[in-house]
This record gives structure tokens, sequence and C-alpha cells, in this order.
């Protein structure tokens, strides 16, 4: 398998930074959707977006709650999570510079599918609902690019399913700290165990003991949530091929 490392560096994963929008050269190389679209769709839709911060641990949508704007993430990640009462949130998703927060707007609907939390800090390009809406009408390789994205989280969420019911948690953690690595584009970042025990749906004592594992592997170093990937390819080696599969599902969709 082609390592992950490789698509993201072709495909480049820059911070962000702060301050209304019109046509700068930073943030065009740091949304994926985006960085790709014709320059006058760019130019369209950037139009109506402004940068704002994302900040660890913040909620910034319900699931059920009407979405109040679109986020096109710069830097930071933001996890979607499904909730059942009695037991602890399941992370569904992982959407950092490579997709958006809002998604099932393009479809028309604005209802949240999920619970949105910011995991990682960063900033993002944000846009109400009707001026998305009326720019996704004035831009058709948008349109089309969002479809493809739309597909893609589709996969990736049949595929975490089954890899959440299938595979052992340190593979499962592995695959995490992989798709987190993609996400903020650095060897090192931070991921409480309780955060990562959120995310994969498991108690506190099954991260350590993942963690530990990893760890034993030399393929991460982890102190108080300080993670730092020491060797990407035996964290490859230790995660199942769902990650693999995730990459390639973007790689095959979208630029």
């Amino acid at each position: 398998m082609k390592s992950a490392r490789a698509h993201a560096s072709q495909k480049g994963r820059p911070p962000g930074s702060k301050g209304r929008t019109a046509e700068p050269a930073q943030p065009l190389r740091r949304n994926r959707l985006i960085t790709h679209l014709p320059r006058s769709e760019r130019a369209r839709l950037l139009s109506v977006c402004e940068t704002v911060p994302m900040r660890a641990g913040v909620s910034i949508g319900e699931a059920g709650a009407r979405s109040t704007h679109i986020l096109f993430p710069l830097s930071g990640f933001v996890s979607l999570t499904a909730e059942v009462e009695g037991h602890p949130p399941l992370g569904m998703s992982l959407i950092g510079n490579e997709g958006m927060v809002g998604m099932t707007l393009v479809l028309g609907v604005d209802a949240a599918p999920a619970r949105s939390v910011v995991q990682g800090s960063g900033s993002a390009l944000r846009v109400l609902p009707e001026q998305f809406r009326s720019a996704l009408k004035d831009c058709p390789r948008l349109r089309r690019t969002l479809d493809r994205y739309l597909h893609v989280q589709m996969v990736q969420l049949s595929q975490n399913a089954a890899c959440i019911h299938f595979h052992f948690i340190e593979a499962r953690l592995a695959r995490q700290l992989l798709m987190t690595q993609d996400c903020v584009g650095e060897d090192h970042f931070h991921l409480t165990h309780q955060c990562l025990a959120d995310l994969l749906g498991v108690r506190r004592s099954a991260i350590t003991l993942a963690a530990g594992a990893l760890r034993a592997h030399r393929a991460i170093s982890y102190s108080r949530g300080n993670i730092r990937i020491l060797d990407r390819e035996r964290l490859e080696g230790a995660s199942c091929a769902c990650y693999g599969l995730g990459v390639d599902a973007y790689a095959a969709w979208l630029p």
C-alpha cells in the first residue's frame, strides 16, 4: 500500500490564518475541496467566507439541530460522534482540511446528522447556509466536487462501522492516529486518553493498553496526551486495512 504520508505530501496540509478572505494564496492551499476549483469558482466561494478559529473541546453542532454554518477546515480537525444514552460517544468520522463540516447542506438538508466537536485547534473557512446554496448554484465544479466528497464520506462511514465491529483496539487506535496525523500535517499532536477513548468508543484502560503496545513497537511516543509518530511505516503496519481503503477512496474520487 502506498504510504498515506505520500498522499498527504502531494495534496498539501499546512495550517491557516485569521481574517476576512477574498483571494489569499494561503487558504487556497489549505482546504483540499477548494484548492483545485477553477479560479472563478474559488473566488466566488471565498467571497462569502470568513476565516474563524476552531478551539479544541468546543461543540460546533448537535445531532438533529439546524446547521448554522458550513466549515471548511484549514488546520485542526473535527470529529463527528454518535451518542446512545447510557454509553460513551462513538467517533464516526474525522474531518480535517480534506473535507467540510455541514455536508448535508449539499443535499438541501439543514439538520446535522451527528454531533460535531473540535478535537484539534486550528482555523476554518466559515460560510452561512444561504450563501453556500447560492454559491453552489453558481459553481458547477464545486457542486461536482462536493457530490463526490459525499460519496467518499459514505464509503468511509461504512468502512468505519465494519472496523468498529471486527477489528482489535490496537489496530483501530493505529488507524485513528494515522488519520489524525493526516489532518494536522505534523508528526506530533495532543490527544488525551479520554479523547481517544471517546473517538473509539472504548474505555480509557483499553487505550492505555493499546497505546502501550504501539510504544513498545517504537511506532509512537505518548506522554500525558502528547503523541509523536516515530515510525510511520510501523504504525501503518499495526493499523487495519481500513485506513488504506479510506485513503484510496479519497484519492480515487477527489483531487
